[in-house]
Protein backbone atom coordinates (compact mmCIF):
# COMPACT_ATOMS: atom_id res chain seq x y z
CA UNK A 1 0.00 0.00 0.00
CA UNK A 2 0.75 3.22 -0.72
CA UNK A 3 1.11 4.63 2.96
CA UNK A 4 2.04 8.07 1.55
CA UNK A 5 -1.34 8.95 -0.19
CA UNK A 6 -3.35 6.81 1.86
CA UNK A 7 -2.25 9.11 4.88
CA UNK A 8 -2.87 12.33 2.65
CA UNK A 9 -6.43 11.08 2.05
CA UNK A 10 -7.29 10.11 5.22
CA UNK A 11 -6.15 13.55 6.91
CA UNK A 12 -7.54 15.40 4.81
CA UNK A 13 -11.07 13.58 5.09
CA UNK A 14 -10.37 14.10 8.67
CA UNK A 15 -9.85 18.11 8.24
CA UNK A 16 -13.24 18.11 6.47
CA UNK A 17 -15.03 16.37 8.56
CA UNK A 18 -14.14 15.50 12.27
CA UNK A 19 -16.67 16.25 15.08
CA UNK A 20 -15.90 18.85 17.70
CA UNK A 21 -15.66 16.51 21.01
CA UNK A 22 -14.75 18.36 24.48
CA UNK A 23 -12.24 15.17 25.01
CA UNK A 24 -10.60 15.93 21.59
CA UNK A 25 -9.34 19.39 22.92
CA UNK A 26 -7.56 18.27 25.38
CA UNK A 27 -4.07 16.68 26.11
CA UNK A 28 -5.48 15.51 29.59
CA UNK A 29 -4.39 11.73 30.38
CA UNK A 30 -7.38 11.71 33.38
CA UNK A 31 -10.16 12.87 31.01
CA UNK A 32 -9.27 11.32 27.75
CA UNK A 33 -9.00 8.22 30.04
CA UNK A 34 -12.27 9.09 31.38
CA UNK A 35 -13.59 9.44 28.18
CA UNK A 36 -12.55 6.17 26.51
CA UNK A 37 -14.06 4.58 29.53
CA UNK A 38 -17.15 6.31 28.72
CA UNK A 39 -17.60 5.02 25.56
CA UNK A 40 -16.72 1.88 25.72
CA UNK A 41 -20.45 0.08 24.31
CA UNK A 42 -22.01 3.71 24.60
CA UNK A 43 -22.68 6.14 21.41
CA UNK A 44 -20.82 9.42 21.06
CA UNK A 45 -24.39 11.63 22.15
CA UNK A 46 -25.31 9.81 25.18
CA UNK A 47 -21.64 9.48 26.39
CA UNK A 48 -21.02 13.26 25.75
CA UNK A 49 -23.52 13.73 28.87
CA UNK A 50 -21.81 11.77 30.91
CA UNK A 51 -18.84 12.91 30.31
CA UNK A 52 -19.53 16.53 31.04
CA UNK A 53 -21.61 15.22 34.26
CA UNK A 54 -18.15 13.46 35.44
CA UNK A 55 -15.96 15.87 34.48
CA UNK A 56 -17.80 18.85 36.18
CA UNK A 57 -18.31 16.57 39.27
CA UNK A 58 -14.75 15.09 39.54
CA UNK A 59 -12.85 17.01 37.45
CA UNK A 60 -9.18 15.15 38.25
CA UNK A 61 -8.29 12.00 39.58
CA UNK A 62 -7.70 13.14 43.17
CA UNK A 63 -11.80 14.22 42.94
CA UNK A 64 -12.87 10.99 42.14
CA UNK A 65 -10.72 8.77 44.17
CA UNK A 66 -12.39 11.00 47.16
CA UNK A 67 -15.84 10.01 45.83
CA UNK A 68 -18.11 6.76 47.32
CA UNK A 69 -18.24 3.98 45.09
CA UNK A 70 -22.13 4.57 45.34
CA UNK A 71 -22.14 8.26 44.59
CA UNK A 72 -20.16 7.17 41.13
CA UNK A 73 -22.40 4.14 40.43
CA UNK A 74 -25.21 6.33 40.13
CA UNK A 75 -23.73 9.16 37.91
CA UNK A 76 -22.95 5.88 35.54
CA UNK A 77 -26.77 5.12 35.93
CA UNK A 78 -28.44 4.55 32.91
CA UNK A 79 -25.02 3.73 30.73
CA UNK A 80 -25.06 0.00 31.65
CA UNK A 81 -21.95 -2.19 32.23
CA UNK A 82 -21.35 -0.95 35.27
CA UNK A 83 -18.19 -2.89 36.18
CA UNK A 84 -17.07 0.16 33.74
CA UNK A 85 -17.96 2.82 36.58
CA UNK A 86 -16.21 0.45 39.11
CA UNK A 87 -13.08 -0.04 37.81
CA UNK A 88 -13.27 3.52 37.24
CA UNK A 89 -13.09 4.45 40.71
CA UNK A 90 -11.25 1.63 41.98
CA UNK A 91 -8.27 2.77 39.07
CA UNK A 92 -8.43 6.47 40.64
CA UNK A 93 -7.87 4.92 44.22
CA UNK A 94 -5.22 2.74 43.24
CA UNK A 95 -3.34 5.91 41.41
CA UNK A 96 -3.83 8.42 44.41
CA UNK A 97 -2.56 5.92 47.07
CA UNK A 98 0.64 5.12 44.61
CA UNK A 99 0.68 9.03 44.49
CA UNK A 100 4.54 9.85 42.75
CA UNK A 101 7.28 8.02 41.58
CA UNK A 102 8.80 9.56 44.93
CA UNK A 103 5.85 8.09 47.57
CA UNK A 104 2.67 8.56 48.77
CA UNK A 105 1.20 12.02 48.13
CA UNK A 106 1.95 15.50 50.66
CA UNK A 107 -0.54 17.63 50.92
CA UNK A 108 -0.88 19.80 47.97
CA UNK A 109 0.76 17.13 45.81
CA UNK A 110 -1.19 16.08 42.31
CA UNK A 111 -1.41 12.27 41.45
CA UNK A 112 0.74 11.77 38.11
CA UNK A 113 -1.23 10.20 35.67
CA UNK A 114 0.56 7.32 33.98
CA UNK A 115 2.45 8.24 31.11
CA UNK A 116 3.65 4.69 29.61
CA UNK A 117 1.34 1.96 27.84
CA UNK A 118 2.76 -0.55 30.28
CA UNK A 119 1.31 1.76 33.38
CA UNK A 120 -1.69 2.04 31.43
CA UNK A 121 -2.42 -1.17 30.41
CA UNK A 122 -1.86 -1.73 34.28
CA UNK A 123 -4.84 -0.01 35.35
CA UNK A 124 -8.29 -1.73 36.22
CA UNK A 125 -10.24 -1.75 33.18
CA UNK A 126 -7.99 -0.77 30.55
CA UNK A 127 -7.34 -3.02 27.85
CA UNK A 128 -4.85 -3.36 25.40
CA UNK A 129 -7.33 -0.37 22.97
CA UNK A 130 -7.34 1.67 25.64
CA UNK A 131 -3.86 1.88 26.76
CA UNK A 132 -3.36 2.53 23.00
CA UNK A 133 -6.02 5.33 22.87
CA UNK A 134 -5.16 7.20 25.92
CA UNK A 135 -1.28 6.67 24.99
CA UNK A 136 -1.71 8.31 21.36
CA UNK A 137 -4.39 10.72 22.21
CA UNK A 138 -2.22 11.84 25.58
CA UNK A 139 1.22 11.42 24.39
CA UNK A 140 1.29 11.25 20.77
CA UNK A 141 2.93 7.65 21.70
CA UNK A 142 3.01 5.02 18.54
CA UNK A 143 0.35 3.04 19.65
CA UNK A 144 -2.53 1.71 17.87
CA UNK A 145 -6.18 1.94 19.21
CA UNK A 146 -8.21 -0.31 17.72
CA UNK A 147 -11.86 -0.09 18.92
CA UNK A 148 -14.94 -1.78 16.44
CA UNK A 149 -14.75 0.81 14.10
CA UNK A 150 -11.28 0.23 13.25
CA UNK A 151 -11.08 -3.31 13.03
CA UNK A 152 -13.99 -2.89 10.52
CA UNK A 153 -12.12 -0.31 8.44
CA UNK A 154 -8.47 -2.17 8.26
CA UNK A 155 -10.38 -5.52 7.53
CA UNK A 156 -11.80 -3.57 4.40
CA UNK A 157 -8.72 -2.01 3.54
CA UNK A 158 -6.77 -5.25 3.89
CA UNK A 159 -9.69 -7.67 2.32
CA UNK A 160 -9.06 -9.59 5.65
CA UNK A 161 -11.75 -12.33 6.22
CA UNK A 162 -10.67 -13.44 9.46
CA UNK A 163 -13.24 -13.31 12.29
CA UNK A 164 -11.75 -10.18 13.96
CA UNK A 165 -13.08 -10.92 17.39
CA UNK A 166 -11.28 -14.20 17.96
CA UNK A 167 -7.79 -14.91 19.46
CA UNK A 168 -6.32 -15.48 16.37
CA UNK A 169 -7.96 -12.85 14.23
CA UNK A 170 -7.15 -9.58 17.24
CA UNK A 171 -3.31 -10.87 16.44
CA UNK A 172 -3.65 -10.55 13.17
CA UNK A 173 -5.07 -7.18 12.75
CA UNK A 174 -2.78 -6.26 15.16
CA UNK A 175 0.20 -6.83 13.03
CA UNK A 176 -2.12 -5.54 10.42
CA UNK A 177 -2.88 -1.76 11.92
CA UNK A 178 1.24 -1.90 13.33
CA UNK A 179 1.91 -1.89 9.62
CA UNK A 180 -0.58 1.32 9.16
CA UNK A 181 0.15 3.00 11.86
CA UNK A 182 1.72 6.62 11.62
CA UNK A 183 4.62 6.25 13.61
CA UNK A 184 5.12 9.97 13.36
CA UNK A 185 2.08 11.73 13.83
CA UNK A 186 -0.07 8.60 15.81
CA UNK A 187 -2.10 11.31 17.71
CA UNK A 188 -3.51 12.23 14.32
CA UNK A 189 -3.81 8.95 12.80
CA UNK A 190 -6.06 7.23 15.20
CA UNK A 191 -8.00 10.23 15.64
CA UNK A 192 -8.71 10.25 11.88
CA UNK A 193 -8.96 6.31 11.35
CA UNK A 194 -11.15 5.77 13.80
CA UNK A 195 -13.74 8.83 13.16
CA UNK A 196 -13.68 7.59 9.47
CA UNK A 197 -14.94 4.61 10.74
CA UNK A 198 -17.63 6.04 13.08
CA UNK A 199 -19.09 8.48 10.42
CA UNK A 200 -18.09 6.97 6.77
CA UNK A 201 -17.06 3.35 6.59
CA UNK A 202 -19.84 2.46 9.20
CA UNK A 203 -21.80 -1.03 8.69
CA UNK A 204 -23.86 -0.25 5.86
CA UNK A 205 -22.36 0.98 2.77
CA UNK A 206 -25.64 2.39 1.25
CA UNK A 207 -26.19 5.60 1.67
CA UNK A 208 -29.30 6.70 3.01
CA UNK A 209 -30.25 9.54 0.88
CA UNK A 210 -29.15 8.02 -2.48
CA UNK A 211 -29.19 4.32 -1.75
CA UNK A 212 -25.97 4.19 -4.28
CA UNK A 213 -22.26 2.77 -2.25
CA UNK A 214 -20.73 5.27 -0.42
CA UNK A 215 -17.08 3.11 -1.89
CA UNK A 216 -17.73 4.66 -4.57
CA UNK A 217 -16.88 8.24 -3.39
CA UNK A 218 -14.59 6.75 -1.03
CA UNK A 219 -11.44 9.23 -0.57
CA UNK A 220 -9.06 5.88 -0.16
CA UNK A 221 -10.70 3.85 -2.43
CA UNK A 222 -7.69 3.07 -4.50
CA UNK A 223 -5.40 1.46 -1.84
CA UNK A 224 -8.84 -0.36 -0.27
CA UNK A 225 -8.46 -3.64 -1.20
CA UNK A 226 -12.20 -4.63 -0.22
CA UNK A 227 -13.12 -2.36 -2.90
CA UNK A 228 -11.09 -3.59 -5.33
CA UNK A 229 -12.40 -7.26 -4.90
CA UNK A 230 -16.02 -6.21 -4.48
CA UNK A 231 -16.04 -7.38 -0.89
CA UNK A 232 -16.49 -4.56 1.03
CA UNK A 233 -19.66 -4.96 2.17
CA UNK A 234 -18.94 -8.78 3.59
CA UNK A 235 -16.55 -7.16 5.92
CA UNK A 236 -15.66 -7.46 8.24
CA UNK A 237 -16.41 -11.08 9.79
CA UNK A 238 -17.46 -12.02 13.25
CA UNK A 239 -17.63 -15.53 15.05
CA UNK A 240 -20.63 -16.98 15.52
CA UNK A 241 -22.59 -15.15 18.70
CA UNK A 242 -23.18 -17.35 21.24
CA UNK A 243 -26.68 -18.63 22.41
CA UNK A 244 -28.62 -16.46 24.74
CA UNK A 245 -29.53 -17.44 28.42
CA UNK A 246 -32.87 -16.90 29.32
CA UNK A 247 -33.65 -15.72 32.62
CA UNK A 248 -36.55 -14.86 34.89
CA UNK A 249 -37.07 -12.01 37.41
CA UNK A 250 -39.86 -11.12 39.60
CA UNK A 251 -39.43 -7.95 41.47
CA UNK A 252 -42.37 -6.73 43.74
CA UNK A 253 -42.08 -3.26 44.81
CA UNK A 254 -43.69 -2.74 48.50
CA UNK A 255 -45.13 0.49 48.67
CA UNK A 256 -46.73 1.67 52.49
CA UNK A 257 -47.17 5.16 54.01
CA UNK A 258 -44.52 5.86 56.81
CA UNK A 259 -45.46 9.03 58.50
CA UNK A 260 -47.06 10.82 55.57
CA UNK A 261 -43.88 9.65 52.96
CA UNK A 262 -44.45 6.79 51.00
CA UNK A 263 -41.56 3.92 51.46
CA UNK A 264 -40.32 0.96 49.79
CA UNK A 265 -38.08 -2.59 50.03
CA UNK A 266 -34.80 -2.15 48.11
CA UNK A 267 -31.56 -4.22 48.21
CA UNK A 268 -27.97 -4.17 46.95
CA UNK A 269 -26.83 -7.32 44.70
CA UNK A 270 -23.56 -8.47 46.05
CA UNK A 271 -22.55 -11.80 44.16
CA UNK A 272 -20.51 -11.57 40.96
CA UNK A 273 -23.49 -11.47 38.88
CA UNK A 274 -24.85 -8.60 36.76
CA UNK A 275 -24.99 -5.09 38.35
CA UNK A 276 -23.14 -5.85 41.16
CA UNK A 277 -23.09 -3.44 43.73
CA UNK A 278 -26.66 -2.30 42.54
CA UNK A 279 -29.61 -1.72 43.97
CA UNK A 280 -33.15 -3.17 43.19
CA UNK A 281 -36.68 -3.69 44.57
CA UNK A 282 -37.22 -7.45 46.55
CA UNK A 283 -36.45 -9.88 43.77
CA UNK A 284 -37.55 -13.23 43.38
CA UNK A 285 -36.31 -15.51 40.33
CA UNK A 286 -37.75 -17.80 38.35
CA UNK A 287 -36.65 -20.93 36.21
CA UNK A 288 -38.79 -21.09 33.43
CA UNK A 289 -41.70 -17.35 33.51
CA UNK A 290 -42.36 -15.17 35.11
CA UNK A 291 -44.98 -15.63 38.19
CA UNK A 292 -48.60 -14.93 37.71
CA UNK A 293 -50.31 -12.40 39.93
CA UNK A 294 -53.18 -11.63 41.42
CA UNK A 295 -55.60 -10.20 39.08
CA UNK A 296 -55.60 -6.50 39.47
CA UNK A 297 -52.04 -6.09 40.73
CA UNK A 298 -50.70 -3.01 39.08
CA UNK A 299 -47.35 -4.65 37.01
CA UNK A 300 -45.34 -4.16 33.88
CA UNK A 301 -43.15 -6.66 31.94
CA UNK A 302 -40.11 -5.77 30.53
CA UNK A 303 -37.60 -7.59 28.23
CA UNK A 304 -33.83 -6.26 28.56
CA UNK A 305 -31.17 -7.95 26.37
CA UNK A 306 -27.28 -8.29 27.79
CA UNK A 307 -24.65 -9.46 26.24
CA UNK A 308 -24.78 -12.99 26.89
CA UNK A 309 -28.66 -12.87 28.90
CA UNK A 310 -32.02 -12.03 27.83
CA UNK A 311 -33.91 -11.02 30.76
CA UNK A 312 -37.61 -11.15 31.22
CA UNK A 313 -38.36 -9.13 34.20
CA UNK A 314 -42.34 -8.24 35.86
CA UNK A 315 -42.28 -5.50 38.41
CA UNK A 316 -45.42 -5.88 40.45
CA UNK A 317 -46.60 -3.10 42.99
CA UNK A 318 -47.39 -4.19 46.06
CA UNK A 319 -49.54 -1.66 48.54
CA UNK A 320 -49.22 -2.69 52.17
CA UNK A 321 -50.06 -1.31 55.58
CA UNK A 322 -46.75 -2.16 56.79
CA UNK A 323 -43.82 -3.16 54.95
CA UNK A 324 -42.79 -6.71 55.45
CA UNK A 325 -39.13 -7.62 57.11
CA UNK A 326 -37.09 -8.89 54.49
CA UNK A 327 -33.20 -10.41 55.26
CA UNK A 328 -31.01 -7.47 53.51
CA UNK A 329 -33.61 -5.29 52.35
CA UNK A 330 -33.67 -1.87 53.22
CA UNK A 331 -36.53 0.55 54.10
CA UNK A 332 -36.51 4.01 51.68
CA UNK A 333 -38.30 6.67 50.62
CA UNK A 334 -39.41 6.66 47.35
CA UNK A 335 -38.32 10.29 47.04
CA UNK A 336 -35.20 8.88 47.88
CA UNK A 337 -34.95 6.08 45.05
CA UNK A 338 -32.62 8.54 43.46
CA UNK A 339 -29.61 8.56 45.98
CA UNK A 340 -29.50 4.64 45.13
CA UNK A 341 -27.69 3.22 42.01
CA UNK A 342 -30.21 1.48 40.24
CA UNK A 343 -29.91 -0.74 36.48
CA UNK A 344 -31.10 0.63 33.15
CA UNK A 345 -33.84 -2.27 33.95
CA UNK A 346 -35.19 -0.59 37.28
CA UNK A 347 -35.18 2.61 35.79
CA UNK A 348 -37.27 1.68 32.56
CA UNK A 349 -39.83 -0.07 34.59
CA UNK A 350 -39.96 3.03 36.72
CA UNK A 351 -41.10 4.94 33.99
CA UNK A 352 -43.66 2.94 33.02
CA UNK A 353 -45.06 2.57 36.16
CA UNK A 354 -45.02 6.09 36.77
CA UNK A 355 -46.77 6.11 33.45
CA UNK A 356 -49.52 3.80 34.09
CA UNK A 357 -49.81 2.60 37.01
CA UNK A 358 -49.74 5.95 38.82
CA UNK A 359 -46.44 5.23 40.74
Amino acid sequence: MNLEYFYRQLYHWWEQNKRELPWRDTEDGYRIWLSEIILQQTRVQQGMEYYMRFINRWPDVEALAQADEQEVLREWQGLGYYSRARNLHKAARQMVEKGTPSGPLSRGERVIFPQTYDELRALPGVGDYTAGAIASFAYNLPYPAMDGNVYRVVARLTDCSEAFDTTAGKKLFHQKIEQLLDREQPRLFNSAIMEFGALYCTPSLTDSETGACVCERCVIKEVCEGYQHHTAELLPVRKPRPQLKDRYLNYTIYLSEQDGEICTLIHQRTAKDIWQHLWEFVLEESENHVLALHKGTPYVDINHVLSHQRLHARFAICRTDRLPQIEGTRCVRLSELDAYGLSRLTLKALDQLRATAGF
